[in-house]
């Protein structure tokens, strides 16, 4: 009887929960957000500047028109969440070269980054108008992390149709051997 209590007293004591952060929703948000935005911003940077206007097929957006749109969007989205007039508009059809397309990009993920941190649940739970839907100001942010992440995976096709590793794909673990 005396060697399981032995081996109770070999084990390591637990960590104790870490606590949540002060407004857990709106961290989860922020965060996944971080990751997405990083990703679409490392793919505007990594795609040269002459496959800026690169479209797979005549119908869809050139890559440069993906990253305005990205802009386009964050813009939209995060200045509806913070109640404030939207600050830059048309982008996508106004900017063409890859530096100012980069620039116009990072410069919207700033913005929507100001907006998170001005950001708690309580005011997230407020509701605003978008599209004619009554939507919770993080709600906004929840639909700005979609497009955003939905918009990467056509920038990752777009890489890839020209030989290039996408972001995300980098320093990825080799396959298991077979």
């Amino acid at each position: 009887m005396a060697f399981p209590i032995a081996l109770l007293g070999q084990e390591k004591p637990q960590a104790p929960p870490a606590t949540p952060p002060t407004n857990p929703i709106t961290a989860s948000e922020k965060g996944f957000y971080s990751f997405v935005s990083n990703a679409v911003v490392g793919a505007a940077e990594k795609m040269p500047e002459e496959n800026y206007s690169f479209k797979p097929t005549p119908e869809v957006r050139s890559f440069g028109q993906l990253v305005g749109h990205v802009a386009d969007a964050s813009y939209m989205f995060c200045s509806q969440a913070m109640g404030e007039a939207n600050p830059a508009k048309d982008i996508e059809k106004t900017k063409t070269t890859k530096a100012a397309l980069v620039a116009a990009l990072k410069d919207g993920v700033a913005y929507c980054n100001k907006a998170f941190e001005g950001m708690t649940d309580a005011k997230g739970s407020q509701m605003v108008k978008l599209f004619n839907f009554d939507l919770a100001k993080l709600t906004l942010f929840s639909i700005n992390s979609a497009h955003t992440d939905e918009h990467y995976g056509n920038m990752v096709t777009y890489l890839r149709l020209k030989g290039i590793v996408p972001p995300t794909s980098e320093n990825a673990p080799p396959p298991a051997p077979k």
